[in-house]
């Protein structure tokens, strides 16, 4: 089993799925600390996504930079450009490619964390969903089968959650809210564990 362009498919139904009954929730803890944009963001984000992933090509690089620019054409919100440019970080890794090994998913993971923060100028640490996305890249290193890979992955955001509820927001709009934010889930955070679970 390999990581394909039909994985890509499959993945978009399911996260689509999942925002569409639970983009009111982020919406609603975004709107404690931040814009209150998050769920119509990703709402948006993948309803696109869900249109145009009839037309992806099979090399696998190709369609991620496709779903980059799906993703920009909607949101010009800050995680909006987070989420379009972690895939295109992913894009140049798999440029040429139509299937990968599902144990190159913690190398993507850094990939998106590294450009994720040259993007938004935020720090591991800064209780953002770079710290999120980090847990799940140690969480899945070395590991090849994708139902162990989520396991892994969702325990390991569940316990960065956990570890960053009771410190401030570093970063961003919600940093101005510093005190208020803790005790609160980062938004960004919450969104990528919805987003894994329902991989």
């Amino acid at each position: 089993m390999a990581l394909t362009v039909e994985s890509l498919k499959s993945g978009i139904d399911r996260i689509l799925a999942t925002i569409e009954s639970e983009h009111g929730a982020l919406t609603e803890l975004d709107g404690k600390i931040g814009d209150g944009d998050l769920g119509i963001t990703l709402l948006k984000a993948f309803r696109e996504l869900g249109r145009v992933k009839a037309d992806f090509p099979a090399d696998l690089g190709q369609a991620l930079m496709r779903s980059a620019s799906a993703v920009a054409k909607v949101s010009s919100s800050s995680f909006g450009t987070l989420l379009a440019t972690s895939l295109m970080a992913v894009a140049r890794e798999t440029k040429g490619t139509e299937s990968v090994e599902w144990s190159n998913t913690s190398s993507y993971l850094d990939k998106a964390v590294a450009a994720m923060s040259a993007r938004g100028k935020a720090s591991l640490g800064d209780k953002t969903v770079l710290d999120a996305v980090a847990a799940a890249s140690a969480a899945s290193a070395g590991l090849n089968d994708p139902v162990e890979i989520k396991s892994k992955a969702l325990a390991a955001v569940d316990a960065a959650l956990d570890e960053f509820r009771g410190k401030p927001n570093k970063i961003g709009r919600a940093r101005i809210f510093a005190e208020r934010t803790i005790g609160l889930d980062d938004p960004g955070m919450v969104a990528f564990r919805l987003m894994l679970a329902a991989l």
